[in-house]
């Protein structure tokens, strides 16, 4: 028996370079794959964050809206009460446009659905009646305008609905 130690096969000096080229290769890899998921999460999150921002955007003055809702019920009793004629009625009819507007500009927008089919994700039916002319499941009556702000219920509009037969 010799002394020289044996050699196995694999442990070539090529065979140890291939190796660690392998290793290396399957590294990078990982990390490219780890970099594409850290840039999807990354993308997610810039969406998620806009999609966010749009939001607050969209309902930043909801609560103000909100608040608004009882004066716009107070100007359309004012004006369901003032005569024709009265020079006061054109000043509530001339206030209640300018704040309509203003609160159109910002997304509101008024639920008034007298003679609509009832949609219960927008009234809210406090009775039901008969009427002639208005189809079953219509709205006879609307007792409280309901508001929308960009799509969102704010207040739903109080109505009497006509029965059905």
């Amino acid at each position: 028996m010799s002394n020289e130690p044996t050699q196995d096969l694999n442990d070539t000096p090529e065979q140890e370079q291939h190796d660690a080229l392998e290793a290396l290769r399957a590294e990078v890899e990982q990390l490219k794959v780890q970099s594409l998921i850290e840039r999807a999460d990354l993308e997610n999150q810039r969406k998620r964050l806009a999609r966010d921002i749009e939001m607050a955007r969209k309902f930043a003055n909801e609560r103000l809206l909100g608040d608004l809702l009882p004066v716009f019920d107070s100007l359309d009793a004012g004006l369901a009460a003032a005569n024709e004629t009265d020079p006061l009625r054109q000043g509530l009819e001339l206030t209640c446009k300018q704040l309509l507007k203003v609160a159109g500009e910002n997304g509101m927008d008024v639920l008034d659905p007298t003679g609509q089919p009832f949609n219960p994700e927008h009234h809210q039916a406090i009775s039901q009646g008969e009427s002639e002319g208005v189809p079953p499941g219509h709205v006879i009556t609307v007792f409280q305008k309901g508001y929308v702000l960009n799509g969102r219920l704010l207040r739903p509009a109080l109505v009497i609905v006509a029965k059905h037969d």
